[in-house]
């Protein structure tokens, strides 16, 4: 049924490392991988990368709150990124970073070429600089009043309130987000890249319909009033690339990330013996298809293509934007709970419960998608438990009870069947259109249609009757198939129930071209439950989480990393009373039948004390003797299994594997008073 076999590489925006992904996130990467499903469906070769967004300024502050180096701290989103689009059933092809020798390669090459061919320039610049964080500061570090409306706590590039854009230096009583000081202006050379050498290029592929029409409507506009040279390079210090030919400079985070795509399906090809170049040579006859969200539109629509263009590489296929996601409404809200992060989605409901509503909702345009959690919850408990699991419920009972598993030999009535196959091309070209929306409607009313037929054959009231039973095996038998075909429709959009039906039915892996096949004479599984109801608790008790999240990540963001509550306050006198002392680990040693102790002998000068201290975890017991630390000296002694401990030694961490032992400079000596 499918035409000739495209190659598509297909790619969704590199989400940011420095913070775990929400729902929000979470629609456009369903949105991505329900059209490369589809495509692969249709029996074509589409290849899906994407990679987390590595580098910049947010990395290097978000690692420091968290007392981690860059490089851990990209390292664990990837992995908890990854876990999250995997068990939101996205499946990429490749998830890489762009903080990799594939990207740097590229980057490298891209701007040496485009700076060969006359297309950087240098010039000197005053910027925002932080003079007690000793720092340049991007945009989005610097807040203040809007000059244009008066609204308080704004970025430095542009208003909430009002939408007006502006230059950090405009907002009014503007401080760094870094250290809280009033930023100063310092002057700096900076690399731009001549963007306005690619606008008849840009006119051209507009024109050709790369982009949706309300992007490049936006796009003219920004043509028409003339492109200002882009800035891609960065002052240290910065977590990212440095530019080869300017020790100190650091490319631009949106120089090196959209080039992510390129090194993702370079270190895809190397993998896989594929040839890269045959996909991004000028005259590929390849596809490359970018997902993004219209806030990020001109980066992907006038950048990149220029970029590309610039340094000798095809251009995109399409560049497709979509609206943001609200909920209930409105914007995603913390306080209100409705600022989901997906994991914490996850830990409450079926994540193809999103997967089916998003698909419901989405469109080929850049509007807005409202998730509307009263509305989720009676569509999923509607179409999806009601109608589309209904039908396989109801009748294989009667096929596993009477009939031993085993479907009808013939198709006792194929008018379902033939309207399954006259919707279904249909029903491709929405997908291919991203037009899912309409899609889904369509197969929902197949499903109606199905159930309407079941309605009307009545097989419980006919496997009364002995004389009959062929005919509940006739019917039961057309709407499995009725089901096996609304499944295969439904395949890009619930991957994990397409392999529970396909498990249930014994069909094997069914792709597009199986339509229209039936099952017939042919065995089944015992049925089980494939969908359960949406219960209004399940609601509930993620938006309470999510307000829990919500704390979590205000300490994170305020630099607490996970530093656990302050203990209740103590007056000056209580704290007089801790008699602290430095002291000499002279001795240390693992404690038997204890997992986490560690027997220590500490010289106080004048006396010994034997501690316990729950420091085996951390630490090897020669690694602690002949080093200073500080105790508490006038603990009362606690009796224990192991013996009588004399003190406590201080130390600071998060868990028993990540704990410090307090030492005191050189030069302190046992028995002194720490004050």
């Amino acid at each position: 049924m499918s035409s000739s076999r495209r190659q598509i590489v297909v790619t969704s925006a590199l989400p940011y490392a420095n913070g775990p992904i929400h729902i929000g996130h979470m629609l456009e990467y369903v949105q991505t991988d329900i059209w490369v499903r589809f495509q692969k469906l249709r029996g074509h070769e589409c290849i899906y990368v994407c990679a987390d967004d590595a580098h910049g300024t947010p990395i290097m502050l978000r690692a420091q709150a968290e007392g981690v180096t860059p490089q851990e701290l990209i390292d664990r989103m990837h992995a908890e990124h990854l876990r999250d689009y995997t068990d939101f059933g996205v499946e990429f092809d490749n998830y890489y970073s762009t903080h990799s020798d594939e990207n740097r390669y590229f980057a490298e090459y891209i701007y040496t070429q485009l700076r060969d061919a006359g297309h950087i320039r240098t010039r000197v610049i005053s910027q925002a600089y932080d003079p007690k964080a000793e720092m340049f500061l991007p945009d989005r570090f610097i807040k203040g009043e809007c000059p244009n409306c008066g609204t308080a706590d704004q970025y430095g590039d542009n208003c909430e309130n009002c939408g007006a854009t502006y230059a950090p230096t405009d907002l009014k009583n503007a401080v760094s987000v870094v250290s809280g000081e009033a930023p100063i202006e310092k002057d700096s050379e900076q690399y731009f890249f001549k963007l306005e050498d690619f606008s008849d290029m840009l006119k051209d592929w507009f024109a050709a319909g790369h982009v949706q029409t309300e992007i490049a409507n936006k796009m003219h506009e920004w043509l028409d009033e003339g492109l200002q040279d882009w800035d891609i390079s960065r002052n240290a210090p910065y977590w990212g690339f440095e530019i080869p030919d300017a020790p100190g400079k650091y490319f631009y985070v949106w120089l090196d990330a959209p080039i992510g795509y390129m090194a993702s399906f370079k270190n895809w090809c190397d993998r896989n013996g594929v040839d890269f170049d045959h996909y991004w040579q000028v005259d590929s006859p390849a596809e490359l298809h970018h997902f993004i969200g219209k806030d990020i539109a001109r980066f992907h629509t006038m950048f990149w293509p220029a970029m590309l263009h610039g340094a000798g590489f095809r251009r995109p296929t399409a560049v497709y934007c979509h609206g943001f996601l609200t909920v209930d409404g409105q914007k995603m809200s913390k306080s209100r709970g409705t600022f989901i992060m997906a994991r914490t989605y996850l830990d409450h409901l079926n994540p193809e419960y999103l997967r089916y509503y998003f698909a419901a909702k989405l469109g080929p345009g850049i509007d807005d998608i409202d998730l509307n959690l009263e509305d989720f919850t009676t569509r999923v408990n509607a179409d999806l438990v009601g109608k589309l699991v209904n039908i396989a419920s109801r009748c294989a009972g009667f096929i596993n009870k009477r009939f031993e598993g085993k479907l009808s030999a013939t198709l006792a009535d194929d008018s379902l069947d033939a309207q399954c196959l006259h919707a279904a091309e249909t029903i491709a070209g929405y997908y291919e259109q991203r037009e899912f929306g309409k899609a889904m409607r369509d197969i929902m009313a197949l499903a109606d249609r199905i159930n309407q037929y079941i309605d009307e054959q009545q097989p419980w009231v006919a496997i009364k009757d002995n004389n009959r039973m062929s005919e509940v095996q006739d019917v039961c038998t057309v709407g499995l198939n009725g089901f096996r075909q609304l499944i295969i429709l439904l395949k890009p959009v619930l991957p994990r129930l397409a392999a529970q039906a396909e498990a249930f039915l014994q069909s094997g892996d069914m792709t597009w071209d199986d339509l229209g096949n039936n099952l017939l004479d042919h065995a089944i599984e015992r049925f089980k439950p494939l969908m359960t109801r949406i219960e209004p608790v399940f609601i509930e008790r993620m938006i309470e989480a999510s307000k829990e999240d919500a704390e979590v990540e205000k300490k994170i963001q305020q630099g607490g990393g996970d530093i656990e509550p302050l203990a209740p306050e103590i007056t000056y006198d209580d704290f007089a009373r801790l008699d602290f002392r430095i002291a000499r680990i002279v001795a240390a040693s693992r404690v038997e039948k204890s997992d986490r102790l560690l027997q220590l002998t500490l010289d106080l000068g004048n006396e010994t004390r034997n501690v316990f201290a729950g420091l085996a975890n951390a630490y090897a017991p020669e690694e602690l003797e002949g080093k200073l630390t500080v105790m508490v000296a006038n603990l009362a002694p606690r009796k224990m299994r192991f013996g009588t401990s004399e003190g406590m030694v201080l130390a600071a961490g998060s868990g028993e594997t990540e704990l410090f032992v307090l030492h005191p400079d050189t030069g302190a000596k046992p028995g002194m008073r720490v004050t």
